[in-house]
């Protein structure tokens, strides 16, 4: 009756409640404003990709270097970077070279990101997660 007189709704707030809570309120308006505050918040929110790079564990050098520039690049945009080594046949023995040459990369962008996940041998991978420095 309220609500009519003044040309607004009547709405349940708390419905289970004893007794049920309810509220006179312009419910359009209500919905426009709460559509403009999430469309804000989705312009706020970063969405965080995670971009892979393939080594190898006899790299030569300037594979490493280029290798290297693209990671830096991801990392100085935001996403994280997985670097992967994939052994073949017989290299899965020298899974030590592989370990250096993850280490070498970590240090080779430590300015730009840091070791988020250490190298870990996954069957016959190798793999190793960076993320960006916090801004």
């Amino acid at each position: 009756m309220r609500a009519n007189e003044r040309e607004l709704d009547l709405v349940k707030i708390a419905p289970n409640a004893n007794p049920p809570v309810c509220k006179i309120m312009d419910y359009g308006k209500y919905l426009y404003e709460q559509s403009k505050r999430e469309k804000e918040a989705r312009k706020k929110q970063t969405i965080i990709e995670v971009k892979e790079l393939r080594l190898s564990a006899k790299i030569e050098e300037h594979d490493f270097s280029f290798k290297a520039k693209n990671a830096i690049k991801f990392l100085e945009s935001g996403d994280k970077v997985k670097i992967s080594i994939r052994f073949r046949g017989r290299e899965v023995a020298y899974a030590t070279m592989g370990r250096e040459v993850m280490e070498r990369f970590a240090e080779a962008v430590k300015e730009f990101g840091k070791v988020d996940k250490p190298p870990v041998m996954e069957g016959r991978t190798m793999s190793m997660i960076l993320s960006p420095h916090k801004k």
